[in-house]
């Protein structure tokens, strides 16, 4: 009979872990940077492989290319990246950091959603299903399958791409 409630409380504390080393790399990084997560994750996913195109960015990413345009408009603001667009063909535009970009990614911590990322594409499908499936589940227990998905603490709205209930 113990055993459930030692499991639901392992999934609590797990759930708080994942929740707590979030917060301190996005701390972290906001510390060190400025800059919110997903923005040090963009400036990071730019500088492997600069001139980037925006939706390689959002695809190495799992965003939503709206989002990125967001993210990036606000880098560029701040004088962190640049656009260019292709002479070629004018709706293709690649990102690439500026000094000011590459100078900042020197001091800059690792953003726990790139270690995410990074473990989760090592991982077999079958793995993947089993924690997909779990996660759907446990949204379903808060009633939140209908909340757009804000990025991990920002402000940024990731735009859906199929969802899946």
């Amino acid at each position: 009979m113990a055993q459930k409630p030692d499991t639901i409380a392992g999934i609590i504390d797990d759930i708080r872990r994942v929740f707590q080393v979030v917060h301190e790399q996005s701390r972290k990084a906001e510390q060190a940077t400025g800059l919110t997560s997903p923005q040090l994750w963009a400036i990071k996913t730019i500088a492997q492989e600069s001139p980037i195109m925006v939706s390689d960015i959002a695809r190495r990413m799992y965003l939503h290319p709206a989002t990125i345009v967001g993210i990036l408009d606000r880098l560029e603001k701040q004088n962190l990246v640049i656009r260019i667009r292709s002479i070629d063909d004018r709706r293709v535009v690649r990102v690439e950091l500026t000094a000011t970009g590459r100078t900042l990614l020197k001091k800059a911590p690792e953003v726990a959603q790139n270690l995410l990322v990074e473990g989760l594409e090592k991982l077999p499908q079958r793995n993947l299903n089993k924690i997909a499936s779990s996660i759907n589940q446990i949204v379903k227990i808060l009633g939140a399958q209908d909340k757009p998905a804000h990025l991990i603490l920002s402000p940024e709205v990731n735009w859906p791409r199929n969802k899946k209930n």
